[in-house]
């Protein structure tokens, strides 16, 4: 590998502050001494998720060595509310220190291009690695062992106690629940996600029935006093009686039978699908993603799978899974199923011939329905990765942000929890108008009919709130919003394509079977790029941007797998590597003719 010139790092600042630190501002001269890798995040982002589950085994083996640094860094105007990332923080079990930055301070001292990116700074305060995306934990544990051995020979290592100071438990009964579920008997199923548990609420949403589960993170079957879940989603009541549960951490489809109480696992393994894994089979054996929701269509069951941009389907007749919508490409492109983008599909509801869903990352309401022998993909809200916010009216120019489910309403309209704007709107199909049917809900994730109520999951409050379906919408004043990232400036014409991949110690590129490396590129509009679109298998390439188009979007999906370098191994442990990136672009004159995207390493 080339030597590369030592880069200090540079301070962290951060407008909203710090959590998880008892009140105290750091500074990385209080963590010299220490490996520092910094987490930049945002709670919108599924892999950032998934990032956060790598890390905690590594968390926990060097806690005396390695300080793990959250950086928030929001895309959504909402993820900018500092009570929204305290939120999150809590949400989703970090226990390490968070800094909250709003603004993209050190999102842009560090120049990072892409949700999630970890960079590794040496106990002497230098970058020492930067890695984009998934799939890097075991590259990190080799690096912190060798920072270790270095650092520990040369006298800079110092070994202690970390920062991380724990918030106080709140006692609440549900803990940010994510969705919930009318019962035949008249009583609620509630995913307390958070706790890692389902709960069964009286009639009145309030009143404790029985917890279904340890409160323990964990994959476990059997009572519901001893069952384990991982921070379920959706539920939804299956044909024979039970409740098919998306255990989304476990990355698996659980069932939970309210007769008895036992609870079972349908689906997954346990582990993660990765591109390259199996995309149908025996349900017990193929690998799923982040499962967030699950719905009852076309006499089986799908399931939102987020964390792959896909939706599957599992038959319970036949006990398999199967791969029904989506390329795992993210984005918006309607069309037939298996050519459809989406982006974190998180919430689904039938409605007699279609499959509505929210796709949180398009902030976008779309449906799945019969087309000929098959399935095809539309959209009836939303614009895109980057535009969001609240805007009612003809559907053409309506905006959600960042909504994670769907209630279709008896008269064939749609309820969209509509999360980042604390919303419940609606969608006509009859007229193409979207309106507002509530606000001042607090992070609504779901919401069931009861009657001629809607009971709305306000995750963010803790609680079931019922509404009365009102007979006239509320109006709310328009705002629209794009991004806050700045736009890369690139020159006219030719562009130099660079996805930056070093194999990690010890491992070299697996070419075994073909190609070890896939590149894909697009653009929005389609029109920006006049040659270099298209799916490729080296790590670079040379785009052409097109006369007349000034600014849109490059779309850079990037994979590597690699494996152990040990010729006596006839079976070495194989990685897999993996990104996507959106990057705003604005063509000017004297801007950049190379655009640099790192995925694991240094770029020279």
């Amino acid at each position: 590998m080339a030597a590369h010139a030592r880069v200090r790092a540079p301070e962290l600042i951060g407008k909203g502050g710090w959590l998880n630190t008892g009140g105290k501002d750091l500074t990385l001269a209080d963590l010299r001494g220490r490996i520092v890798i910094l987490d930049f995040w945002t709670f919108c982002c599924v892999n950032c998720l998934h990032v956060l589950d790598e890390l905690r085994e590594l968390e926990e083996a060097h806690r005396d060595t390695v300080v793990i640094i959250g950086v928030h860094s929001p895309k959504f105007v909402h993820e900018a509310d500092h009570r929204a990332v305290v939120d999150a923080v809590e949400r989703y079990g970090v226990e390490h220190p968070v800094l909250d930055d709003p603004e993209l301070a050190t999102w842009k001292q560090y120049a990072v291009r892409a949700w999630p990116t970890l960079v590794v700074i040496d106990p002497e305060g230098y970058v020492v690695a930067q890695h984009a995306g998934e799939g890097h934990a075991h590259a990190l544990e080799r690096l912190v062992g060798e920072l270790e051995a270095t650092h520990a020979a040369k006298g800079t290592l110092h070994r202690g106690d970390g920062p991380y100071v724990p918030p106080e438990p709140a006692a609440t009964d549900l803990r940010f629940p994510g969705k919930a579920l009318l019962l035949p008997g008249g009583t609620f199923l509630v995913s307390d996600s958070t706790r890692h548990a389902l709960v069964e609420l009286a009639a009145d949403g309030e009143t404790v029935v029985r917890r279904i589960g340890t409160g323990e993170r964990g994959l476990t079957d059997g009572p519901a006093e001893k069952a384990r879940f991982s921070e379920p989603q959706g539920l939804a009541l299956l044909p024979d009686g039970t409740v098919a549960v998306a255990d989304t951490v476990n990355h698996a489809l659980r069932a939970y039978d309210p007769a008895t109480g036992e609870v079972t696992t349908l689906a997954g393994t346990g582990r993660q699908w990765w591109q390259g894994s199996p995309t149908s089979g025996p349900a017990r054996e193929v690998d799923l993603s982040s499962p967030w929701d699950v719905a009852w269509f076309a006499d089986r069951l799908w399931i939102a799978m987020a964390g792959v941009h896909q939706l599957w389907t599992y038959d319970p007749r036949t006990g398999t899974v199967a791969a029904a919508a989506g390329t795992t490409n993210e984005g918006l492109v309607d069309g037939p199923a298996a050519d459809a983008w989406f982006a974190q599909p998180s919430g689904l509801a039938s409605g007699g011939d279609r499959l509505w869903l929210a796709d949180s990352e398009t902030s976008a309401l779309r449906y799945v329905e019969r087309d000929g022998d098959g399935f095809a993909v539309r959209t009836a809200v939303g614009a895109g990765l980057f535009d969001f916010g609240h805007r009612d009216g003809d559907a053409a120019q309506a905006l959600l942000q960042h909504p994670l489910g769907v209630t279709v309403l008896p008269d064939g309209s749609v309820a969209v929890s509509d999360t980042y704007n604390h919303a419940l709107r609606r969608y006509d199909p009859a007229t193409g108008q979207v309106s507002t049917l509530a606000t001042d809900l607090r992070e609504p994730s779901g919401a069931v009919l009861v009657g001629d109520d809607i009971v709305v999951v306000e995750s963010a409050r803790h609680r079931l709130t019922r509404l009365r379906l009102p007979e006239e919408a509320v109006r709310v004043d328009a705002v629209a919003h794009r991004t806050q990232r700045e736009a890369t400036e690139v020159a006219p014409g030719a562009l130099r394509l660079d996805v930056v991949f070093q194999a990690p110690a010890g491992q070299k590129l697996d070419t075994r079977y073909g190609p070890s490396t896939r590149l894909l590129v697009s653009s929005t509009p389609p029109e920006l790029l006049a040659e270099g679109a298209g799916q490729g298998t080296d790590l670079g390439r040379d785009l052409v941007l097109a006369d007349g188009v000034t600014e849109g979007v490059l779309h850079v999906s990037a994979m590597a797998a690699s494996c152990d370098d040990d010729p006596d191994n006839e079976y070495p442990a194989c990685h897999v590597h993996q990104q996507d990136w959106g990057v705003p672009v604005r063509v000017v004159a004297g801007g950049a003719a190379r655009l640099p995207l790192v995925l694991a390493g240094l770029d020279g």
